[in-house]
């Protein structure tokens, strides 16, 4: 006889339940936590500095079948102030929707007629 309750046993069976991203919603793996970040020029800059609305950049990893502009895999910047943080298995992703994205880059956009010119 198995030790398992039922209760556990359902707990178990949720935890390998596939997901599937519904609507306009984009599924994201931040790049770094909050802590210090380092400029280009090498400086440390403290968690704890005051900066005025910064932005940051996550990988794509999973879009509802309603969005267009991005697919997993490409890169986007968002607004760290408008998100929704959710923990699947133990990684904490962002959870947010397509039109709360400021830019995508990724390696298809290379020479398209709207890319800005600039690189990551």
């Amino acid at each position: 006889m198995s030790s398992e309750t039922p209760e556990s046993a359902h707990a178990q069976h949720h935890d390998k339940l596939p997901i599937r991203m519904l609507h306009d919603r984009v599924l994201v793996r931040t790049d770094k936590g909050e802590g210090e970040r380092r400029s280009s020029g090498g400086i440390v800059i403290p968690a704890t500095a005051a900066v005025g609305r910064r932005l940051d950049w996550a990988e794509v990893v999973a879009v509802g079948q309603n969005v267009r502009t991005v697919e997993p895999g490409d890169r986007v910047l968002y607004d760290p102030e408008e998100r929704a943080e959710v923990e699947v298995r133990g990684v904490a992703y962002v959870l947010m929707r397509e039109r709360d994205l400021h830019a995508v880059a990724a390696e298809r956009l290379q020479g398209s007629e709207d890319s800005t010119g600039l690189y990551l």
